[in-house]
């Protein structure tokens, strides 16, 4: 039984590009498609030369048309759009964002969570990282901002090597699996120190929100710098309606400088979901080896739920410095349980036209 052309492109609408998130049929990427004697040949056209994804694309287009009746062997040829092609595709992409102000392109629909600490060494990076990819775990559409700019650490964290793809005036994240993501450190040599000043700092920030395509996110987690700098108030400004949970160690001075950063969220409109207290306790064991009751004083004191203790377990650097997220590598371990739960938690929270949550979010603990 021979092969039909409309059975070959029906097949090749399950060929997702990992980057864009849509069928090569929908972006209008497949240029040909030849059969001759049980032999298929496909020619897709990739937005730039040498893309990085080249294996899934083959891997995809095999997995699709191998099993059609009367297709015994499969090739994939690659092309590169033309500028005009670029440009409609960017026209496609963005056409259904709904912008929550001028020149946005994050979605009014997606929920932003920023991580934001008082100082640094309370894992906040570390926790982004896995809450991000516990997000994209449980089934939602999610980004991870490493808005970090000074102290980048997230490309790292996830293992992602590859540099972001510019399609026309739109930047296409790269991702780990289906968890885009967007950091400083993509564009700079390896470990370059980024000496900015407020205004090009904003200006950076408004281009990761505004030119990169995040597509349809549902959770958008941004991992910010310690402290209560510039970024904090620029995120504050693009985008009014995110939220921010405060890390802190049970250490009462890490709490206290953790006050400062939860105050800074209240006067930039960051509508403050609560506090995760980081390295609690000794996963196994329960010692505590950072002091007690950090988390518990300054949910009292800002006036906000406690949202998770998160165990200590020296696995997660492990895992962090070989690029792969704990809650990924080792589901069942006790911190990727609490971690997964917090995520749980706080998507299961809804917001009333965007204002808040509307129900009190649980203490999760392993």
């Amino acid at each position: 039984m021979a092969a039909v052309r409309e059975e070959i492109l029906k097949a090749l609408e399950g060929v997702i590009d990992p980057e864009l998130g849509r069928s090569v049929i929908e972006l209008e990427m497949i240029r040909g498609v030849e059969i001759q004697d049980g032999r298929v040949a496909v020619l897709l056209a990739l937005t730039v030369p040498g893309c990085p994804l080249r294996a899934s694309f083959e891997q995809q287009v095999d997995a699709a048309l191998l099993p059609l009746p009367g297709v015994d062997a499969v090739s994939l040829d690659f092309t590169v759009m033309t500028p005009e092609e670029k440009t409609a595709l960017t026209v496609k992409l963005r056409g259904d964002v709904s912008q929550r102000t001028p020149g946005i392109s994050v979605s009014s629909r997606t929920r932003v969570i920023a991580v934001a600490s008082g100082k640094g060494g309370v894992g906040k990076s570390s926790l982004s990282a896995n809450l991000a990819a516990a997000f994209s775990s449980l089934g939602q559409r999610t980004g991870i901002l490493d808005a970090d700019v000074y102290g980048y650490s997230i490309p790292h964290m996830l293992g992602i090597h590859q540099r972001p793809v510019a399609v026309d005036k739109m930047i296409v994240p790269p991702v780990r699996g289906d968890l885009k993501v967007m950091s400083i450190g993509f564009f700079l040599d390896a470990n370059s120190p980024v000496m900015w000043r407020g205004p090009m700092l904003h200006r950076a920030l408004e281009q990761f929100l505004s030119d990169v395509h995040w597509g349809e996110l549902d959770v958008l987690v941004v991992d910010m710098p310690p402290g209560t700098g510039d970024v904090a108030i620029s995120l504050g400004q693009l985008l009014p309606r995110a939220e921010a949970i405060v890390v802190t160690t049970p250490h009462r001075a890490a709490q206290q400088v953790a006050v400062r950063a939860a105050q800074m969220a209240r006067k930039t409109n960051l509508r403050l979901l609560g506090v995760v207290e980081n390295m609690s306790y000794l996963t196994g064991s329960g010692e505590e080896l950072f002091g007690v009751g950090g988390g518990e004083a300054l949910a009292l004191e800002i006036e906000a739920p406690l949202l998770a203790r998160i165990p200590f377990d020296p696995r997660l650097a492990a895992y962090a410095d070989e690029g792969e997220p704990i809650v990924l590598a080792e589901p069942e371990a006790e911190v990727s349980v609490a971690i997964v739960g917090l995520a749980e938690s706080l998507a299961a929270t809804a917001r009333e036209r965007g204002v808040g949550i509307v129900k009190p979010l649980p203490l999760v603990s392993a």
